[in-house]
């Protein structure tokens, strides 16, 4: 089996495939490839399954070690990759060969950085998926002298000269769609207008849920039983704040649902880092 030696891990490296579906009513969650848009791209460069497992990076990336030839795509936020120290092109095929080194740094823009391989990552399958999670699989991020195994690779003649261009409002826009949640009307009306009138800025930010800074505008006392959730769900707390839930982030909860963020808006969110600014934006059907 070929395979990739991590030499250094990066802040949070985590393989992931489009999730783990059909288990969040037994309580497990979804998990999968925050920035679904960036991920499909890697895999569509490469001619892969959709839901072939990558390499999720996270603000810094890793440096790695090819033992076998690969043919990989690189694409999301730009972690200024270096092959053997030179610089290579991100959104475009690349030929890696045994012995390279591939390193990521610190992402230029964006929040989370992609690494396909032809074939996919091939590291434990669980519950129908490859997708890191804590109790779940084996490992929950990357470590130092971790052994990546591949599918299998096939011969390039040379690396192309041929790539996409990013869509940099993917990036940049401060937008975030939204639906109306379940529990959005029993907001008051001054509530509402300034979820939805004023731009929040972002403290926290992981695979859980991205919190933002808000002020006692928000304060409630709205009580619900303890219902589904899911990732996009956006809860308020009684003490004010508001936090979007992502892949990793629990089954149920007892806060109210205020908003839900499409499958775009994820995406989006997830390109974002903390001290960024967001609005809601309510989309109709």
């Amino acid at each position: 089996m070929h395979s990739i030696q991590v030499i250094r891990p990066g802040l949070y490296d985590t393989i992931q495939d489009l999730g783990r579906f059909g288990m969040m009513s037994l309580g497990v969650p979804l998990s999968g490839v925050l920035d679904t848009y960036s991920a499909k791209l890697a895999n569509a460069l490469l001619r892969n399954n959709v839901n072939c497992p990558v390499l999720e990076m996270t603000q810094t990336g890793p440096v790695l070690l090819f033992q076998k030839n690969a043919t990989v795509a690189i694409t999301g936020a730009d972690m200024n990759p270096k092959l053997n120290d030179k610089p290579v092109k991100m959104q475009t095929k690349l030929l890696v060969k045994i012995g390279d080194v591939l390193i990521f740094g610190k992402a230029n823009f964006g929040c989370r950085s992609y690494l396909a391989v032809k074939n996919g990552f091939k590291t434990c399958l669980k519950l129908n998926s490859y997708s890191y999670f804590k109790g779940i699989t084996p490992k929950s991020k990357l470590s130092k002298g971790q052994i990546l195994r591949i599918g299998k690779q096939f011969s390039v003649a040379n690396n192309t000269h041929a790539h996409i261009k990013t869509d940099y409002k993917h990036f940049d826009t401060d937008l975030i769609k939204v639906f109306k949640g379940p529990e959005f009307n029993l907001l008051t009306p001054k509530q509402q207008d300034f979820i939805l009138g004023n731009m929040f800025t972002i403290t926290k930010n992981n695979r859980m849920g991205y919190q933002f800074k808000t002020d006692l505008n928000l304060k409630n006392k709205i009580e619900i039983l303890t219902s589904s959730v899911m990732p996009g769900t956006v809860q308020l707390t009684q003490s004010g704040k508001l936090i979007a839930l992502m892949n990793d982030c629990q089954t149920t909860g007892g806060y109210p649902r205020v908003l839900q963020l499409t499958d775009e808006a994820i995406s989006v969110l997830a390109q974002k880092n903390t001290s960024q600014k967001i609005k809601f934006k309510v989309i109709h059907l």
